[in-house]
């Protein structure tokens, strides 16, 4: 049965995992680039992560699995989309190790991967797809040898809403931003209405990063006697927008 060592690298996350054919995931090491609290992740500084740990993920994908190099029959690695200089980084190791092992290189698109990833694990047959990994936010079917979408953001994607509200708010980027402003939100005890627009399938999240990003320089901003206040952080992590007008 072939086996296929793939490494993904688009964003600030690097991982190297071996699966067989029958889609048996043998190991998944991964290892994640965290900037400093109120910074986003740089192409340039997640590069250097991702050259850092690569063949150290490498070893210990082949290490977990049991194998080694002459058991790969496949090289696969992120094509795109994502952010170029790690994106490039993973692909010079996957296609020395192609070189070097002398097997196929096969490039894989990012989305597509997510998407098959999900409908092997859950087994999915045919399903309607909610595509939000970092700077995606889409409603996605297969139908007719292509993947169609029906409806996506016509701006700033989920992921990237989370990512810059975590940096207006000054929460921790480890382990995750996402993470740390559910945690906030659990701790809230004020709704405040953001506004955020649906036209047909689509959606508009720039007027609700827009107005969260200003709630929070007013709340940085505050005199300090504010600060005994309801806090501004855990209400906005847990806000509540209003519905879409009727269509």
């Amino acid at each position: 049965m072939r086996i296929c060592l793939g490494i993904e690298g688009s964003a600030n996350k690097i991982g190297v995992g071996i699966v067989r054919e029958d889609g048996t995931v043998l190991s998944n090491p991964r290892r994640t680039y965290t900037p400093p609290t109120g910074q986003g992740f740089l192409p340039r500084e997640t590069a250097l992560h991702h050259q850092q740990w690569a063949l150290t993920l490498v070893q210990e994908a082949l290490d977990q699995a049991g194998l080694g190099p002459a058991s790969i029959s496949l090289i696969a690695y992120t094509k795109g989309p994502g952010m170029g200089g790690p994106l490039v980084s993973c692909a010079v190791v996957a296609r020395m190790l192609s070189q070097l092992w002398r097997v196929p290189l096969q490039p894989v698109n990012h989305c597509v991967g997510h998407i098959e990833m999900g409908r092997q694990i859950t087994g999915a047959s045919n399903p309607v797809v909610l595509y939000v990994s970092g700077g995606n936010t889409q409603v996605i079917a297969y139908a007719r040898q292509r993947y169609r979408i029906f409806g996506e953001t016509i701006d700033a994607a989920v992921g990237n809403v989370l990512d810059r509200l975590a940096r207006a708010l000054s929460l921790s980027n480890y382990p995750a931003p996402g993470y740390n402003i559910e945690q906030e939100a659990k701790k809230g005890t004020t709704l405040l209405e953001l506004p955020y627009g649906v036209k047909g399938m689509d959606v508009s999240l720039s007027g609700l990063l827009s107005a969260a990003e200003a709630l929070a320089r007013m709340r940085v901003d505050a005199p300090r006697e504010a600060a005994a206040k309801p806090s501004t952080a855990s209400s906005l992590a847990g806000h509540h927008a209003p519905p879409p007008p009727p269509p």
